[in-house]
């Protein structure tokens, strides 16, 4: 008997196939179709992936940065391919779809900040207005950069500080690059007593300005009367050096200045305060 059930149950499965041999060739070309859409997207998501990362590298983007859009792009595709895949076998993208954009809406809301960090990392990485050993100034911090990562950047201040700055934040205010040029300039306030000879002083200044080797002499030197303060005349003097020379050439033309000012017998003065008592009769 069971003999007899075996062959019935082959014969019934084989009669199956003769009345739904068409909808099961339909079938394996289908899930033939869809192997062959994710092996040929795998492959064309490799290749655009491997074409991004070196685009980013050759136009010097950051290394980091470049990594992980080509395997953002990679991916993207592969979710793509594997709804075509999907889609050939008669599975309603519809549905898969609509949940994905549920939840890319969901992880987007749960990483905003994250996600505007990193939006503001590719516009530093991009447009580049810092870079790394270059000083700025971001308003609340001040330091030479280290690094720009994809989600924050590090600084090391003056006094051996190391500062995390979001990129968030950075993008959002003023940044204030002081290495991008090639030379600055330097400025200095210098106050004489009121009994003093102007042009004479102008011609001690700029003489010990021009004097400087280190003061580039063609940018122009500038030297005048600035301000009558309550207790001094203030002169300004402008002078360009490069900006590797800036702050020595500073504290070198003051020492100089003063030294100047008191071989020529012009008194630097200091606040006083007259003092009336008045008595009563």
């Amino acid at each position: 008997m069971e003999e007899l059930n075996v062959v019935s149950d082959i014969n019934h499965a084989g009669n199956w196939i003769i009345r739904n041999q068409e909808l099961l060739f339909d079938y394996i070309i289908n899930l033939m179709s869809s192997i062959t859409v994710l092996i040929v997207g795998l492959f064309i998501g490799k290749i655009i992936s491997n074409g991004v990362n070196k685009l980013l590298i050759n136009r010097h983007i950051d290394a980091t940065i470049a990594g992980f859009l080509s395997t953002l792009v990679r991916y993207v595709i592969i979710t793509f391919t594997i709804i075509a895949a999907l889609g050939c076998i008669g599975v309603q993208t519809t549905s898969v779809i609509a949940i994905l954009g549920a939840a890319g809406m969901a992880i987007g809301l749960a990483l905003q900040g994250s996600l505007s960090n990193f939006a503001a990392g590719v516009l530093l990485v991009t447009l580049r207005p810092l870079r790394t050993n270059e000083y700025v100034d971001l308003g609340n911090v001040a330091g030479t950069v280290l690094n720009v990562h994809i989600f924050y950047t590090t600084l090391r201040t003056l006094d051996g500080k190391i500062v995390v700055v979001p990129n968030g934040k950075i993008i959002a205010g003023n940044i204030i690059n002081y290495s991008r040029e090639p030379a600055r300039r330097n400025e200095f306030i210098i106050s004489v007593a009121y009994d003093s000879d102007i042009d004479k002083v102008i011609e001690i200044l700029r003489e010990v300005a021009k004097n400087e080797k280190r003061v580039l002499q063609e940018r122009g030197i500038v030297v005048g009367l600035s301000e009558l303060a309550p207790s001094s005349l203030n002169f300004i003097v402008r002078c360009w050096s490069k900006i590797d020379d800036l702050n020595l050439v500073y504290w070198d033309l003051m020492a100089k200045f003063k030294k100047a000012l008191d071989a020529n017998k012009i008194n630097i003065p200091y606040p006083k305060i007259d003092v009336h008592i008045c008595k009563k009769k």
